[in-house]
């Protein structure tokens, strides 16, 4: 059996936000020796009111605990095909969630939304998109993926991740770096998603599930055969030990897969 996923399984989502925090600090760091930036993907959902939990904390223990945003580089795991002021937004979410609420001292991160002249054709969305990740990472010629240093995602009631869906045709695509979807199962059904091997291809991959309607969906994707083949589990199988899940007790009750008690 290959390297398995980190599963960290908390009583308290206060200590699910310290922990996430310490393992977010220990990626910032990290990233900022290799190349003096933090690229990091997010996804929408719960999560980014989570990350505000997490990281708008002031220090408590010094010098290895802080948050440093003046010199992230953020981008969007998925994004669907609204303005940047639509309720279904991630980058509203995330701006409303979090990023409204850096204080000053804390630096600012540098965003980088969709291009919303191109809502109507999600292709080209996709591709611009695909075009700014190639002016942060390199040329697409250069390099055959982009490696962000963290993504930041969540997990769906039905394992679907991004905008990566069950039994989708997305799922195979192995070329592009972000893919358009026009026919997403949950509304709105116009949205751009990372690709899976982008994906599986960051550096460190965390997975924020809470909550007592995660718990059928987790027995599968951590328990069951059919569940690997999830986009959730397809991410855990391709990323292996590179990937962490941070959930509370209730998302995890009667999931066999053993717990990881530390960092």
């Amino acid at each position: 059996m290959g390297k398995q996923p980190n599963l960290y399984a908390f009583d308290d989502l206060s200590i699910l936000a310290a922990t996430l925090r310490t393992y977010i600090i220990q990626c910032q760091n990290a990233g900022f020796e290799r190349h003096g930036l933090f690229r990091v993907a997010v996804s929408g959902g719960s999560l980014p009111s989570t990350l505000a939990k997490a990281l708008l904390e002031p220090s408590q223990s010094g010098p290895d605990d802080v948050v440093d945003f003046s010199k992230w580089d953020i981008f969007f795991a998925d994004e669907r095909a609204v303005p940047l002021d639509h309720p279904d937004s991630n980058y509203k979410l995330l701006q409303d969630e979090l990023l409204d609420k850096i204080p000053v001292n804390m630096g600012q991160p540098k965003v980088h939304p969709i291009d919303v002249k191109d809502l109507d054709d999600v292709q080209e969305l996709a591709d611009q998109y695909q075009e700014t990740l190639m002016q942060s990472f390199a040329a697409k010629d250069s390099v055959k993926l982009p490696i962000f240093d963290l993504l930041l995602l969540g997990c769906g009631p039905d394992g679907h991740t991004c905008s990566l869906f069950p039994n989708h045709e997305l799922l195979r695509e192995s070329d592009a770096w972000v893919a358009p979807i026009e026919d997403s199962p949950k509304p709105p059904a116009k949205r751009i998603t990372l690709s899976l091997p982008v994906v599986t291809h960051g550096i460190k991959i965390a997975f924020i599930a809470t909550g007592a309607g995660k718990k059928d969906v987790m027995k599968q994707i951590f328990d069951t055969e059919e569940g690997r083949s999830l986009p959730c589990g397809l991410v855990n199988e391709g990323g292996a030990e590179k990937v962490s899940w941070f959930t509370d007790s209730v998302a995890v009750e009667g999931v066999a897969f053993p717990r990881r008690g530390s960092l």
